[in-house]
């Protein structure tokens, strides 16, 4: 990309003239090369005009000081969808395939005031009480158990075969989810973040998870969804269904993309491999430079303001660019000198992502697991040919073809597995489940 002080020339194939000055966040140029549209916006100041949906216009915050100054000030800009002001008059259909992600759901995420600190409290109480070193040991075993899948081939897609597969059973064994209900909860929130049939995939997720209230109604075990029931927040079953949505869809998709984006990192940069602690710094790297969501967290300004320098008004959609503030220019020296931890991939303020710790300690084994047991694995095709997924708000890859020498498996010794299965709370949550994950249990203990 080139630009000019006073002409910026958009990225090659950014159609912005089309969008009545507004730059498109969608198709496969800007999935190809986000970064290029992100150097043009800031051409604009610390916010910029952007349609994410034919249709659906928004206003980025492109800057890391104007996006945390957002993020914080919980009066001056709502989540609660229900004021944005393009849907309210009809201007967006209902049926737009963003609508989906951002329309008001009685969740923590679209919540403000004493409700949001109610639902946030239940939330992140639940949360609290995962066990890391249980979670550590659930993660390693379905890494072991996915591995093993394919590791006598020499080849595999890395997303398809692993990152992908991989938090939808971990997060099964986290929240009590029978292997059919999580099967559908992976459909309905892949269907949402790409945009396709997203009326479709939110009533196939809500409908699973509501299986999920149900059935844990019925039989509460020691996971996350029981925690959340038994919490003294006392959630009714839509509130209960609401926040489940939104922890299995934050859960399940963000950290596939952040489990492939740490491995595509690792496997394209070779500085990584004469480093010690190197997962830690490539999933530092990610975070800041290829984090799994690149647009969201929506606000509302709540009156007509001031902001950064523009004007903004009342109910106006509001997203904060994560990826461009993150790798601003004025950002590179500010993040070698201070922390490599004070990016924004997992927001900030009062709607920070109250289950980022977990994520890291998953993503961390994941990728640590699987390099011990692939130490020669490299990228089976050239970096320029991999395929990014379109979208506005997700940064993912479509596949990471990998090979390396093929290698047999171990599975874990049965009296070890016997143990594990026997630890408290297992027993009635694993003979629920069926399908993929009986296999899974059953590999487990031959």
């Amino acid at each position: 990309m080139h630009a000019q002080p006073t002409a910026p020339v958009p990225p090659p194939g950014c159609p912005a003239h089309d969008a009545g000055g507004r730059v498109p966040l969608y198709g496969p140029e800007f999935a190809a090369d986000p970064q290029a549209y992100y150097a043009y916006l800031r051409h604009f100041g610390p916010t910029a005009p952007v349609e994410i949906a034919p249709g659906v216009d928004a206003t980025l915050v492109t800057d890391y000081a104007t996006a945390l100054q957002l993020l914080q000030d919980s009066g001056s800009f709502r989540k609660d969808a229900r004021r944005w002001r393009d849907l309210n008059e009809g201007r967006i259909s209902p049926d737009n395939p963003v609508v989906p992600m951002l329309a008001y759901r009685p969740n923590c995420m679209f919540s403000d005031g004493a409700e949001h600190l109610r639902l946030r409290q239940a939330v992140t109480d639940s949360m609290a009480r995962v066990d890391t070193r249980r979670l550590a040991q659930s993660t390693e075993q379905i890494s072991n158990y996915l591995i093993a899948q394919f590791g006598s081939r020499g080849s595999a897609d890395l997303l398809g075969d692993y990152a992908k597969q991989l938090p939808l059973f971990v997060f099964n064994e986290l929240f009590g989810c029978p292997a059919e209900v999580g099967d559908r909860v992976l459909f309905g929130t892949t269907g949402l973040f790409d945009g396709v049939n997203a009326e479709k995939a939110a009533e196939v997720l809500f409908g699973a998870v509501g299986e999920l209230v149900a059935l844990k109604r019925a039989r509460p075990g020691d996971d996350v969804t029981s925690w959340l029931m038994q919490h003294q927040a006392r959630l009714t079953d839509e509130e209960m269904v609401h926040q489940l949505a939104l922890l299995l869809g934050a859960g399940t998709e963000p950290l596939r993309n952040l489990i492939g984006n740490t491995l595509h990192r690792l496997l394209t940069h070779d500085v990584y491999a004469h480093k010690g602690g190197l997962i830690d710094e490539a999933l530092d790297d990610t975070l800041w430079e290829n984090p799994p969501m690149q647009n969201f967290a929506p606000h509302y300004p709540a009156a007509d303001m001031e902001f950064a320098g523009q004007h903004v008004q009342a109910g106006e959609l509001m997203l904060v660019g994560l990826t461009a503030a993150n790798t601003g220019p004025t950002l590179m020296a500010a993040r070698q000198a201070g922390s490599n931890r004070a990016h924004l991939a997992w927001s900030a303020g009062p709607h920070a992502c109250p289950s980022k710790d977990p994520a890291r300690q998953i993503t961390v084994t994941a990728v640590e697991n699987l390099l011990n047991q692939l130490p020669d694995v490299e990228l089976a095709v050239p970096e320029d040919s991999l395929v990014w997924r379109p979208g506005p708000f997700h940064r993912g890859l479509n596949t990471l073809p990998a090979r390396f020498t093929p290698v047999e498996t171990a599975r874990r010794p049965v009296s070890q597995a016997r143990t594990e299965a026997a630890e408290p709370g297992h027993g009635d949550n694993r003979r629920e489940r069926t399908g993929k994950w009986s296999q899974f249990l059953n590999w487990l203990t031959k």
